[in-house]
């Protein structure tokens, strides 16, 4: 596959650092290039296409449902039985429904965890539903499909494909396929879809390496030391053997491959010829290769895919076994067949925010430096301090000289409703007001929520849950059912719903005031603004003012404001005049929006 990305900085070349800076998802900074020339870059740094809709869809709702739904875990050991795998039900238009009435706009199912159980019928390992009894409908005693199963599982350790190869049999379960239900319910929800497909895979581990961690974990339950949710994974399972082929972390030899790669009775192989579906040659190992195919089944056979979620996980790094992930190829495939997905942690994606407490930083800029190519590594590798470090893009982090590039990379702030990730009958959801709190602290903070949901061994979200995010769905939603801005003299450019319509001062300044004289006063308790992110993130500081009785006073001080800034007051104020006040900016500002609010509380 044809190399792509960003051209690497010309240190030599320092023509290059006094031409036009023109506006782009992902900028060099050259040797030559001083701190106004990268200033102008970070504000020349802009969002392509998808990243401007993803950011559009403040809310999205994760769902971590799998293996470690039925073993009562959040880690699996990748050595657990498919016949473990036993939902009553999947009601995912249920699911649906439930987040749905939350306010999110798009959703994203967990197709592989760490533990590297496949949630669809993948040709490429046997871990996955159709190898679980839940693929064949119940009381079927159809001979055929009993013989066709047990030959599928004699032959597993050589054939990868043998369960797939029966998957039609007969007697397949129609909801066995828990990716399609989701895709599916989710498009006729009216929602965008993601998916998640951990690189980590226990599944994959080797054979002899499991059985020295199984000795290593038993030497520390005898000498009575605790364990790691890993590790207890690893004792429970331990008279099991990883469910995979092996392919994880061997140092096998890359070579030349085709992706994909077609099994016996591929029923891709016509297509393939006839040119109807795209194909790529690859030098990768085993493992990656396993990747990528996964990859292209999903974008071929389950797309679009709004969002692909890389979870950065190398698990087992620390005993003794890694997988080197050769994201170039992987990022460079994702954007081949589907150039408008965002990819977390990809090039000219989206970034987590630095902690699963779903808070984003209140000073959070989505133009950030980075120490190396976007387009080779997972980017919580590349930024500067790190991807929980307190400041990623400040004027002070662009001066540090290991700066190499800067790329738009807005914050996506994962946090589930319940303690665990999975679903665990002894633990209870968020309030709904916890709820409103998060998004506060993410939307409202230029970041977008991701809300993790969890359905339960039922295969339904629980009532607790779905009550919760329908109260919260509510309250967001009658907050902002109206702007109490609306109408405002000569603001129409703000006060409406469009992204690219803004005001900024006069002659391209670089601070200014926006006035706004409503038509009469109003009692608000929330401030949002928001910048025209199609040219950039620029504000690095703004005050919102009110007037009362001839005097004005700062009602509320701001540093970034990016796609969202939303600002709560401590108490209700009451004004028709107000006026906000850029301070700093990287470049000319644009405000896209202005908004006032009164609160409505969670019920």
């Amino acid at each position: 596959m044809a190399a792509g990305g960003t051209p690497a900085p010309a240190a030599a070349d320092t023509t290059a650092c006094h031409g036009p800076i023109r506006p782009a998802a992902i900028q060099a900074v050259r040797s030559c290039d001083g701190m106004d020339r990268i200033l102008a870059k970070a504000a020349a740094t802009v969002p392509r296409s998808g990243q401007i809709a993803w950011q559009q869809r403040p809310v999205t709702a994760f769902t971590h449902f799998g293996m470690n739904t039925f073993t009562d875990r959040e880690w699996g050991s990748g050595a657990e039985k498919e016949s473990t795998f036993a939902p009553a039900a999947v009601d995912t238009d249920q699911w649906m429904r439930s987040m749905k009435a939350a306010g999110v706009t798009q959703v994203m199912l967990t197709a592989k965890h760490h533990d590297g159980f496949v949630l669809y019928p993948t040709r490429y390992t046997n871990h996955s539903v159709v190898a679980s009894p839940w693929w064949v409908t119940p009381g079927c005693s159809d001979a055929a499909v009993t013989k066709a199963r047990a030959a599928a599982q004699d032959g597993r350790a050589q054939d990868p494909s043998a369960y797939w190869q029966v998957r039609a049999a007969g007697c397949a379960n129609p909801r066995g396929d828990i990716l399609r239900d989701y895709v599916d319910s989710a498009r006729k929800a009216g929602l965008k879809v993601g998916v998640y497909l951990s690189p980590a895979d226990g599944a994959e581990l080797p054979g002899q390496f499991f059985a020295d961690q199984v000795k290593r974990v038993e030497a520390k339950v005898a000498a009575g030391q605790p364990l790691s949710i890993e590790e207890q994974a690893t004792y429970d399972d331990r008279a099991s053997i990883p469910a995979g082929q092996g392919r994880y972390g061997t140092g096998s030899a890359a070579k030349a491959r085709t992706i994909p790669s077609l099994v016996p009775n591929d029923d891709r192989a016509a297509a393939l010829a006839a040119g109807k579906l795209p194909k790529f040659t690859v030098t990768e190992d085993d493992y990656n290769t396993y990747y990528l195919n996964q990859i292209y089944e999903l974008f071929t056979q389950y797309g679009p895919i709004d969002e692909l979620w890389l979870d950065g996980a190398n698990p087992w790094r620390g005993n003794g076994i890694s997988e080197t992930y050769d994201f170039p190829t992987w990022f460079r495939m994702i954007h081949a067949l589907s150039p408008d997905t965002v990819t977390f942690a990809g090039p000219a994606g989206v970034r987590w925010v630095g902690n699963e407490r779903g808070q984003a930083r209140e000073t959070e800029w989505s133009a950030l430096p980075t120490t190396g190519d976007p387009n080779t590594a997972h980017n919580e590798e590349l930024f500067v301090g790190g991807a929980e470090g307190a400041d990623l893009g400040s004027r002070q982090v662009l001066a540090d000289p290991s700066v190499r590039y800067l790329e738009w990379a807005p914050a996506e702030a994962d946090v589930s409703i319940r303690p665990g990730w999975f679903y665990h009958p002894d633990e209870q959801p968020k309030t709904s007001a916890q709820l409103v709190d998060l998004y506060r602290a993410s939307v409202g903070r230029n970041a977008s929520l991701l809300l993790n949901v969890p359905p339960g061994p039922d295969g339904r979200v629980a009532p607790a849950d779905a009550a919760a995010l329908a109260s919260f769905g509510q309250a967001i939603a009658r907050t902002q059912a109206g702007n109490l801005a609306a109408g405002a003299r000569g603001l129409d450019a703000v006060t409406d719903s469009s992204l690219t319509t803004s005001w900024s001062p006069p002659r391209g300044a670089l601070a200014g005031t926006m006035d706004v004289v409503l038509p009469k006063a109003v009692a608000f308790d929330q401030i949002r603004l928001g910048e025209d992110i199609t040219r950039g993130q620029h504000v690095e500081g703004a005050t919102v003012q009110a007037e009362a009785d001839g005097s004005w006073r700062t009602i509320a001080t701001v540093t970034t404001v990016g796609a969202n800034r939303l600002v709560t007051l401590p108490s209700p104020v009451t004004a028709r005049h107000l006026r906000v006040v850029v301070t700093q900016s990287r470049a000319t500002p644009y405000l896209a929006t202005f908004a006032l609010y009164r609160t409505v509380p969670a019920a």
